[in-house]
Order: C-alpha cells, then structure tokens, then sequence
C-alpha cells in the first residue's frame, strides 16, 4: 500500500473516530437521566462509542487495514475508542512520524473494560471459579436442593450459581432451598449466588374445545382463539381462550401465530366479536394436539402485556428478602425495568441495589436492548439472559444466532455479562444421553459470562460435563474475528 493510500485510510480513520465521539456523545446527553450509578458510566460512554461504531459500514476499512497486519476492529466491543486510537498510532508511525499524533492507550486503558466485565461478573454471578471464566448456573429442584448429597455433588461438580424457577413450586420450598445452598456454600468454602426468577405473564392457552374423534390440529385447519370461554356452538372444531385475553385484542389480521413452540403455526385470518380466527399452516407431520397450558405468541406483532404479575409482585417480597439477584421476564421497554427498579426500592429501603437479570425473550426487547441496558445498569448491577426458547418463536429460528451473536456483542460493549441459556445439554441433564450438536452448543457457550443448565435426572452429570467443555474451550482464544456490516437494530433517528 503507497503512502497516498496509507494517507486516504488515515483519514478515513480519523473521520470514523470523530463520528463516534460525536454520536456517542448524544447518546449518552440523552441517556443522562438513568445514569445515577457511577460505577456503570465508563460502560455507558463505551456502549455509545459501539452504537455509533455500528451504524457504519466498517467491512471495506477492515479489508484495507488487514495486508497493513494492523487489528481490524473485530474485538473492540469492550474498548472501542481505544482500538481506534491504537490502530491510528501505528499508521501515524507507518507515516513516518516518529511521535504519533495520536495517543496511544496505555494496556490498562486497552484493558479496562474486559476488567469491567470480570468485576461485573463477580457481582452478579459470584466468584470466578478456578480454571475458568465462564459460570455456571444450575436451576434447582426441590428433591435435590433437599438431599445434602445431591447438592454437594452439584458443587463439586463445577455449579457456581444456582437459579430458583418461582413458576414452579412453593415459597416454602423455595426457602428451603436457599437455606441448604448457604449451608453448603459455607460448608464447602466457596459462595454461590441464589437468582431468583419471577414468573411473569403467562400467555397460554386456557380452556380447549377439540372434536371427539381427533385433537390434533393439522395444516388447513382453523383454531378460534376466543376472548372468553370457548361456545361449542360457534361452528369452529378446534377453540381455545387465552389466559391473558387482553393479549388477542392486540393483535391485527394477518398477524402470525404460534403455539407450543411453533408447532402449531399459522396466520390471523379474521377478527370475531368472540374472538381470533387462527389459520393453521404448520404442524409436525400427522398434525399436533391442541392443549391446554401451551404457549401463545405472536412473532412480530409488538404485544404489550404488563411484565409484573400480581403472583410476581407477592414473589418480590421474598425475593427482596432472600435473593442474591432477581431475572425478569418479558422486560421489553425501559418503562418495564423502571418498575421493577421502584418496587426492590420499597421492599429494600436503604439497601445497596439488587443485580437484576433482563430475560430478552422478545422481538422488542432486542430492538431496544440499549435502553434496557442503560435503565437497569444506570441504577443495578445488571446482566442479561438469552431466552433463546421464546426469543427463537418470537423472532424466527433462522435469525436466532445472529441476534444472539448481536445480544453478545453489545452486551460485551456495555460491559454487561450474560447468561446462554435454553435446552444446554438437555438430552444429557433429562435422559442421560447426550446429542453431539448439544456438544458445539455448550462449547459455543463459553462467549458467555454464565451458562444455564434446566434441572433433570442427571443434572450433576451436565454440571461436570459442561465444566470440562468449558475448561477445554477456554484454553483457545475466546472471540473470533467479525466482518463489521452495519447494525440496523439499533439504529436511531437523531
């Protein structure tokens, strides 16, 4: 590359530079409000640096900056004006310039936000264990958390952090639960955080009409979807309410539809005064059975349901009291965290904040992830969950990994940890037999701050193979160079 060349790319540099100072600094003028936390500030500048960043179409810089053996900006999610600043350094020397102008960033600056994270990481999910970065979060069963055994197993077997489900059991049993982790956790030497994760709003079936002779539901068929309990008179075969009703007046016609994880799939073909008339396009060959206390969703249609349940706002009394942090379910506006935040503020007067886990689960709370962040890191030590379950129905299963790879990025830039869960090792941790794609997922998961295993007959097994997973992909580098195209789901009109 000729120096005319080398000239035209350092001033491209330059003007990217001068972009994300600008654009950063607007972002974070707007921001201001929910910034009360000192603590998250650097994070804040740094997460409006990437945004900005991102807005760009960065792919022909990074193809020019390669053959110069310089870094292409493919990991300075966590230290965005510092890889810019380093980069420009060498090419002022590549000039010729004996002093840069431009400072370059000492190691402590170029590192200060993957400290940030660790320290963030430390806080929410525990102590790092020995051997590795990643943790792991086990959700608890009643049985085991009770036998001293099984829950020591657990431990041994690698479980940092340990996660109570309150849409399952009792607050008994949940108190119980919390009381033999501390045991154990002091009987071993090592602390392991108890999460806490609320309910939240079930949209669900409720109440289901089938035919006598069949209750599988196939391609062609119609489901009404009704406001009120289902009328057998109606003319429609298969009919089910919906536990929340006010859901299904949100929706328009032609909106799209699934039930139980999509495999129940179709389209809104009408608007009744008793109800929604469901098209069914898909279902698994042979058809699928309609049932009660299945999932409900409504992929691109922004439904907006109150995320707080009354069960929930009764859940956080216990929670404020006996949790080491609480995961919200279906957050999708910052509205959503603001409220969360006021009610641990009631319950929790004078007391230092309470981490809080935003489960993005919806196409939504993606699109505004940046202000979910803001609001609940602003004010509480924060992290995020990938509820890839949902968040795969909500958004469609071909966009999942590139919105979880997006989540992760941005959640590296705000220097906010996050936990990968949804079916991890599940054939493993439910029947004791692995798959070998469950394997590339688990190791795919130590990107991850805190990985997630769901409880089963043979979860101290997924416990110790997961660890060993993690353990051998860590000793290889972590991130991986990216193409940086434009990120269009944040973008915002100034």
């Amino acid at each position: 590359m000729d120096g005319e060349l080398r000239n035209d790319l350092l001033d491209k540099l330059r003007d990217v530079r001068r972009q994300v100072v600008d654009n950063g600094a607007a972002m974070v003028a707007r921001w201001d409000p929910m910034l009360s936390r000192g603590a998250f500030k650097d994070s804040a500048v740094n997460l409006s640096h990437y945004l900005a960043l991102r807005q760009l179409d960065l792919r022909p810089l990074q193809a020019d900056l390669a053959p110069l053996g310089l870094a292409s900006l493919g990991h300075c999610e966590g230290h965005v004006l510092p890889s810019l600043d380093a980069i420009i350094a060498n090419m002022e020397m590549m000039r010729g310039h004996d002093m840069p102008e431009t400072r370059r960033p000492s190691a402590d600056e170029y590192y200060a936000g993957r400290k940030l994270l660790e320290k963030n990481s430390a806080t929410v999910f525990g102590p790092r264990p020995t051997g590795r970065e990643t943790r792991i979060l086990v959700t608890l069963a009643p049985k085991t958390a009770a036998n001293p055994e099984a829950l020591r197993g657990l431990f041994d077997a690698g479980m940092d952090c340990a996660r109570i489900n309150c849409g399952r059991d009792s607050v008994a049993q949940w108190s119980m639960m919390i009381d033999n982790v501390q045991a154990m956790s002091a009987e071993v030497g090592r602390k392991c955080p108890v999460l806490v994760d609320l309910a939240g709003p079930k949209i669900r079936t409720d109440i289901v009409v089938t035919p006598k002779k069949t209750k599988k539901v196939q391609a062609g068929d119609k489901i009404l979807l009704a406001f009120d309990t289902p009328d057998t008179g109606n003319g429609f075969s298969f009919q089910a309410n919906c536990a929340m009703p006010e859901v299904l007046r949100q929706i328009k016609a032609g909106a799209n539809v699934s039930i139980r994880d999509g495999l129940i799939s179709g389209t809104v073909e009408e608007i009744r005064d008793d109800g929604v008339v469901m098209a069914v396009v898909r279902t698994p060959p042979g058809g699928y059975p309609l049932q009660e206390k299945r999932g409900i969703n409504f992929p691109g249609s922004a439904v907006v349901v109150p995320p707080l349940t009354d069960k929930d706002l009764k859940d956080l009394d216990f929670v404020a009291e006996r949790a080491d942090g609480v995961a919200y379910s279906f957050v999708q506006r910052p509205e959503d965290i603001a409220w969360l935040q006021d009610e641990l503020d009631k319950r929790r007067p004078g007391q230092s904040p309470m981490p809080i886990i935003a489960k993005i689960e919806t196409g939504l709370a993606f699109s505004n992830l940046p202000e979910l962040i803001v609001q609940a890191a602003g004010a509480n030590p924060f992290g995020v969950m990938i509820a890839r379950g949902d968040l795969a129905v909500e958004i469609g299963y071909e966009r999942l990994s590139e919105v979880q790879e997006e989540i992760l990025w941005l959640c590296d830039a705000a220097h906010v940890p996050v936990i990968w869960a949804t079916q991890v090792l599940e054939s493993l941790v439910k029947r004791g037999m692995p798959s070998r794609g469950e394997f590339t997922d688990a190791a795919m998961a130590e990107r991850a701050e805190c990985v997630m295993l769901n409880k089963g007959a043979y979860i101290g097994e997924g416990v110790a193979v997961l660890d060993n997973v993690l353990t051998r992909m860590e000793s290889h580098n972590r991130n991986r160079s990216r193409q940086l195209r434009p990120l269009r789901a944040w973008a915002r009109a100034d």
